[in-house]
């Protein structure tokens, strides 16, 4: 590409260090939600078996509804305990999520390759940031959402659904689930994205509007502001 001009110095400019907190943020919202793995474990006592533990692992895209719990005994607590799934399908909410993260990641290298060396070229798109803020902020509502709704289907209010559970003699009891700090975590990098990206905006805004002046004085060169007396 014709035009090169490398300046590292634009690093420190507003819209370069910007994108730098853009790039290590998508790591972060990605890796946080895309990394996650846990489980969910009841303590069942039935025929023959006293508090013994079951588990049910999940992780991303938090497909839950074909997650299923391990059986308390080999013979299933004497046939009563069939297989337990999950309840929800919560990949789609995660997917867009992760998915925007990676794609915003290797936007904003060839963004920032872009801005140090070709920044005339730089300045002719200057609404994608707009759109990006407005992916950031639906993504991560709506992964917001269905975190809310994971806690829920991994939580102490699965047991009264859980038809095994109210066969004569059994009885399940909550034990734990795992913390899913790091999922909130995601959706808190998720909000600091779609600010960044907001901030971005503006500061295209600004730079396109100094450039845009600055060539408006070149072009007439003549030409002064006429100034009221005080």
């Amino acid at each position: 590409m014709a035009g090169l001009r490398i300046d590292f110095g634009l690093l420190l400019e507003p819209l370069g260090f910007i994108k730098v907190l853009e790039w290590i943020f998508s790591i972060f919202a990605f890796a946080t939600c895309g990394g996650f793995q846990g489980e969910t474990t009841l303590l069942v006592s039935c025929k023959d078996v006293v508090n013994r533990t079951v588990t049910a692992a999940f992780a991303y895209p938090f497909r839950l509804n074909t997650v299923v719990f391990s059986a308390p005994d080999p013979k299933h607590c004497g046939g009563t305990w069939t297989d337990i799934y999950l309840v929800g399908n919560f990949s789609s909410s995660a997917q867009f999520f992760v998915t925007l993260a990676v794609l915003v990641f290797l936007y904003c290298i060839a963004a920032l390759v872009v801005y140090i060396g070709y920044k005339h070229v730089y300045r002719q798109n200057n609404k994608f940031p707009l759109t990006v803020t407005f992916l950031w902020l639906i993504s991560t509502f709506a992964w917001a959402k269905a975190l809310a709704d994971i806690k829920m289907s991994t939580g102490a209010s699965i047991i009264p659904g859980i038809e095994s559970c109210k066969a004569p003699g059994t009885t399940c009891r909550f034990a734990s689930v795992t913390s899913m700090g790091t999922l909130n975590v995601s959706v808190v990098f998720g909000l600091l994205n779609m600010i960044l990206w907001g901030g971005n905006v503006w500061f295209v805004y600004k730079d396109a509007n100094l450039h845009n002046q600055s060539n408006g004085i070149s072009q007439n060169p003549g030409t002064y502001s006429t100034q009221r007396g005080i």
